[in-house]
């Protein structure tokens, strides 16, 4: 039976081409449709001449659609993959991240944690609620995978009104453990078995065995990870060769760059964090006198200039690459194809024992065709699970600001949230927000 894949935010090129890249490699989804969406008819016209040229030039067996209209696009849709922002991007990003800070919040990044990523939140997840509402609507049965950012408020939102919703987050940072842990233990990666977990953007390696001899690998990791790091000094490094020489002269080297947070979890916590300090340090009251804030600039500027780059027939040949597991997913649910993977967000039902089962969590899963299985990763080292249950309240305000639009539930989830000290930092952040962001945040006045 040939599927219908859905992909809402398709304007986006990097996105819409990537996964089209995936799928037009996959024999699983063979004769497939694929449905192109966004409400950007212009972007999304673009991405669709890509698919077609590339379509008719290989002769391949898919059929390509692309509309503005949502519900007509997700009629028979089997799968549904949203990635999407609101608005200009990285001017709201900036804001989330420079507001606060005007006003005394020592934040150190303003994407997902923080009080930027609260904000960021309240943006997004309205529209994603609206797409979910349409998909419970039209097509039910279909598998949800959310790409779009905060991951962990979005999926924890979206589940509480949708509990039935098949829903998937995907995020690709684990797979920084599979890049570096071989070159730490100096082994090859099929001689490893290793687990990760906790939040999205905020989890720690927790295990690794050495395949042949069995033994625990972690003591080697703790004595031999700093000197690897301290031979990683850039940032974003695979981004840099396509970017124009002047932006990469002005790229700072460093040891351990943009690991400074990253370190002293380490150090003084004894676990590997599974990504660097722009997102594991805006879930952390004292992370602002430790993280590299020049490697976080660096990482952001980077990625700002990394994302504007023009798209070409090359992003639909390389598709997402080999660290993201959509493929993985989609064609083992389709194929009843049964796939470890190392992390993905899943409602929390019984995998972290230190976390209620309400809020989204990232776990190990294994996947086959009847569906998604989080593996139970149990109780987490206390140090580690007290950085973790810090985030409860504030996910759970934030699903409560959204699902009931009340400004005094944005105002507790800024005055819960670790990064924030200030009665008075909070208030007159939020009202300069609501302000700024009227057109996206105006539902709560």
């Amino acid at each position: 039976m040939a599927h219908k894949i859905v992909l809402i935010g398709a304007g986006s090129a990097n996105f819409g081409l990537s996964i089209m890249g995936d799928l037009f490699k996959s024999e699983v989804f063979a004769g497939a449709e694929i449905c192109l969406h966004d409400i950007n008819a212009e972007a999304l016209a673009r991405t669709a001449s890509f698919g077609r040229r590339h379509i008719e030039k290989y002769n391949l067996p898919y059929k390509l659609e692309a509309t503005t209209d949502r519900r007509a696009a997700l009629q028979g849709a089997d799968f549904c993959i949203i990635s999407i922002e609101v608005g200009n991007r990285f001017e709201l990003w900036e804001q989330d991240w420079r507001i606060p800070q005007q006003f005394g919040i020592r934040q150190v990044y303003g994407e997902n944690g923080g009080p930027g990523g609260l904000f960021h939140a309240l943006r997004v997840i309205p529209p994603i609620l609206a797409i979910c509402d349409d998909i419970m609507a039209i097509c039910p049965d279909a598998w949800v995978l959310n790409f779009s950012n905060p991951m962990s408020r979005i999926c924890t939102t979206v589940q509480r009104k949708h509990p039935d919703l098949k829903l998937i987050g995907v995020c690709h940072e684990a797979a920084s453990l599979p890049e570096h842990l071989p070159h730490i233990l100096e082994t090859p990666l099929e001689n490893l078995r290793f687990q990760a977990g906790g939040l999205n953007h905020f989890s720690v390696l927790l295990n690794v065995f050495y395949r042949d001899t069995g033994a625990d690998a972690y003591p080697d990791v703790r004595a031999r990870a700093p000197a690897y790091f301290e031979r990683i000094t850039n940032v974003l490094g695979w981004a840099l060769p396509s970017l124009p020489a002047e932006h990469v002269a002005t790229v700072g080297h460093r040891p351990w760059a943009e690991r400074g947070l990253f370190k002293v979890i380490l150090e003084r916590f004894g676990y590997l964090p599974v990504t660097v300090d722009s997102h594991f340090g805006e879930y952390i009251q004292w992370a602002h006198d430790v993280v590299d804030h020049a490697g976080i600039l660096d990482f952001y500027r980077t990625y700002k200039l990394w994302v504007a780059q023009k798209v070409s027939e090359e992003t639909l040949l390389r598709g997402s690459g080999d660290d993201w597991v959509t493929s993985q997913v989609l064609e083992s649910i389709a194929a009843d194809r049964p796939t470890e993977v190392l992390a993905l967000n899943l409602p929390n039902r019984g995998f972290i024992d230190d976390l209620p089962s309400d809020i989204t969590v990232e776990v190990p899963a294994c996947v086959d065709g009847s569906g998604v299985h989080g593996v139970a990763l149990g109780r987490f080292p206390r140090g580690i699970a007290g950085l973790l249950r810090n985030q409860i309240a504030v996910h759970d305000l934030t699903a409560e600001a959204v699902l009931t639009r009340s400004k005094a539930a944005a105002l507790q989830a800024l005055l819960v949230d670790p990064v924030v000290d200030s009665v008075r930092a909070a208030e007159q952040t939020l009202e300069t927000m609501l302000r700024v962001q009227r057109r996206w945040l105006g539902y709560l006045e």
